[in-house]
């Protein structure tokens, strides 16, 4: 706990057995619950988590990262999670840092914070492609102009959220697929939450989950349109759920039908 608020880890996994144990072995011990959703592997991920003592969910199939995320951020709420960290187990973003995005949202400084890899400039020294470093800062400046902030990156899989933002956001109105961190980011803007950033060092190598170079197209197509649509909404041209009080939530009491939660002998 930090401020007497509970604190959630969730990991959004899917072969992700190479780099899980080094991941978890340096979350810090004021984490209360840590959970991982499986989206369908074909290796030994769920085995191996279960032995960790992570509280496990399994899809029954492979329903891409977005819904993954939906399945992450309702069991968190549901474990009674107050703040809750995204935190990709493929050990691309350190886990030591958990301890600082989560006490920025714990005593309220910001209500979501991310964890840049560009702000302290250590992207590229830490592998990222240069293709993928100038899109990130292409889409990140068009972003910037048409959401009128100012963030270093919004393509950061490392997140922290206050139980409040995962409840009142319409998450169930965004995509399955990996636009989906972007959407949320826009809702984020658009519901007026407080964003803070704090520099990540990343790594890159071949266990470190990565999309391929089409589907990186695909990605940066989808945060285009992600934003033009939150500018046509602003400016009141379009009305779309995904931006509206009314559209589809989270609702934490009510079960995942399509993930299982798994056997686990640990505490967590």
């Amino acid at each position: 706990m930090i401020n007497g608020k509970r604190i959630a880890v969730v990991m959004p996994a899917y072969n992700a057995e190479k780099t899980l144990e080094v991941t978890v072995g340096e979350l810090p011990d004021l984490v209360d619950v840590c959970i991982l959703v499986d989206d369908h592997s074909s290796d030994a991920t769920v085995a191996l988590a279960n032995r960790l003592g992570l509280r496990v969910f399994q899809h029954d199939r492979n329903y891409g990262y977005g819904r993954n995320q939906q399945t992450c951020y309702r069991e968190a709420l549901a474990a009674g999670a107050e703040v809750v960290i995204m935190l990709h187990p493929d050990y691309q973003y350190t886990p030591l840092l958990v301890t600082a995005m989560a006490s920025m949202v714990a005593y309220g400084i910001y209500d979501v914070v991310l964890g840049s890899r560009i702000i302290g400039g250590t992207a590229l020294r830490g592998g990222m492609p240069i293709y993928k470093y100038i899109a990130n800062r292409l889409l990140t400046a068009f972003e910037n102009l048409f959401l009128r902030i100012k963030l270093s990156e919004y393509h950061t899989g490392y997140r922290a959220f206050g139980s409040k933002v995962l409840t009142e956001l319409p998450l169930l109105e965004n995509s399955d697929d990996f636009v989906f961190d972007n959407q949320m980011l826009a809702q984020c803007v658009h519901f007026g939450f407080r964003i803070g950033e704090v520099s990540c060092p990343t790594k890159y190598f071949a266990e470190a989950s990565s999309i391929n170079f089409r589907r990186s197209v695909e990605y940066g197509l989808g945060v285009l349109a992600t934003t033009l649509q939150y500018w046509l909404q602003r400016i009141g041209l379009i009305h779309l759920a995904r931006f509206s009080d009314r559209g589809r939530k989270l609702e934490p009491g009510h079960p995942t039908y399509y993930a299982q939660r798994t056997e686990s002998h640990g505490s967590a």
